[in-house]
């Protein structure tokens, strides 16, 4: 890091947008915007490789200073925050140059592309009170995932045994014409990288480590280097068990995690994002009704959004503490999607903290398999 950590107390956080497409028009300038009307935040500048497309963004959101280089608004700017809403690709490469200029970072998901390029990226952070680099796993946040997370981790239900994680979507062939998709380089992955890695990394925030995964996956429909389907064993370390299914080959599309508990089933069914009514409670025989009934009081209903992300971001900031989905917490969702890949391509199971420096899923997501890489990649290895 080049600069000292500005104070943060008694002024509005300075955040630059990078990368002014679909996300952050329409996720991370609204939620900004809703923290600037509080006095939490003021957007100073945003970036984007088309200068056009960076001056129109900023006229419409009525922000300042419109740059086409990320290192000079950097340098010029100073912003506390940057949020980062370009392709994966680079993610690592914007991040790093954040978290050296003194700025902390808020990244769109997929992370990065690779668990090397994660480490590489926690290596940047601050040693004690920042800058993190947090990522945008907006589906942990919100009252209903918090309700759940403190009854689970109080043990209110009993212990968790089985559980099920879905996204299954679907992507038509219009979607894969996008020159970028489905490819491992542009895309990161197909979709347990791109798609489910949400609910996966809700899943994981409910249940706590996971110990081993066995994995398939297919590419039964589309013309693409990645899969389009794929289905997940996972034995988590407290014993439970879990199924993990990411698809985009679904007409009927429904994102849903359920854990069966010794004393209660948690459902939660939605699609792109969830409020308190899409959770439901179910207690088991002979618990008391007085007790089921206070497990329905979820409080205010706050959606799982970008905002209610953001919000704890912001506090984390001010007080100098890492934020969560940063660091291992937010390593934890991509080594699990980064050893499904593993498993499936190699008939192996794979165990939590096995791929590290050395192993060519370390490094990239298709690890070279036959039949998986890209051409170039695959000759490259031969």
């Amino acid at each position: 890091m080049d600069h000292p950590l500005p104070s943060l107390a008694g002024r509005p956080i300075r955040a630059a947008i990078v990368g002014t497409g679909a996300i952050a028009r329409g996720s991370h300038l609204p939620a900004l915007a809703r923290l600037a009307e509080e006095g939490e935040a003021e957007v100073v500048a945003a970036v984007d490789i088309d200068a056009d497309a960076a001056r129109a963004f900023c006229a419409e959101g009525k922000i300042p200073y419109a740059y086409d280089d990320l290192e000079r608004m950097l340098r010029e700017q100073r912003p506390d925050l940057v949020t980062i809403c370009t392709p994966p690709t680079l993610h690592r490469e914007q991040t790093v140059a954040a978290l050296r200029a003194g700025a902390w970072v808020w990244c769109e998901k997929p992370p990065v592309p690779s668990l090397s390029d994660f480490d590489a990226v926690e290596a940047e952070e601050g040693a004690d009170g920042g800058p993190y680099a947090a990522i945008v796993f907006q589906h942990r946040f919100g009252s209903g995932a918090t309700h759940v997370r403190r009854l689970l981790a109080e043990g209110a239900l009993g212990r968790p045994l089985v559980a099920h994680c879905q996204t299954t979507w679907y992507r038509d062939t219009a979607y894969y014409a996008v020159p970028w998709r489905g490819r491992w380089h542009t895309e990161g992955g197909g979709p347990a990288m791109g798609h489910g890695i949400h609910q996966t990394d809700l899943l994981l925030d409910l249940l706590g480590p996971w110990s081993e995964v066995r994995a398939m996956a297919g590419r039964l429909v589309h013309d693409v280097e990645t899969e389009d389907v794929s289905t997940a064993l996972v034995r988590f370390e407290s014993g439970a068990l879990a199924t993990v299914v990411n698809s985009v080959l679904s007409p009927d599309e429904v994102s849903r995690i359920r854990v069966d508990c010794e004393r209660a089933t948690v459902e939660l069914t939605h699609l792109y994002g969830h409020t308190n009514a899409d959770w439901r409670i179910t207690p088991a025989r002979g618990v008391p009704e007085e007790e089921a009934a206070a497990w329905q009081d979820f409080g205010e209903d706050v959606p799982s959004s970008h905002l209610a992300q953001l919000r704890e971001l912001v506090a984390s900031m001010r007080a100098g503490q890492r934020p969560r989905s940063s660091g291992a917490d937010g390593r934890k969702s991509l080594e699990l999607v980064t050893a499904l890949y593993k498993s499936a391509f190699t008939d192996t199971t794979v165990q939590r903290g096995g791929i590290g420096p050395g192993d060519p899923y370390y490094t990239e997501l298709h690890g070279g398999a036959p039949g998986w890489a890209p051409a170039v990649a695959a000759e490259v290895r031969a």
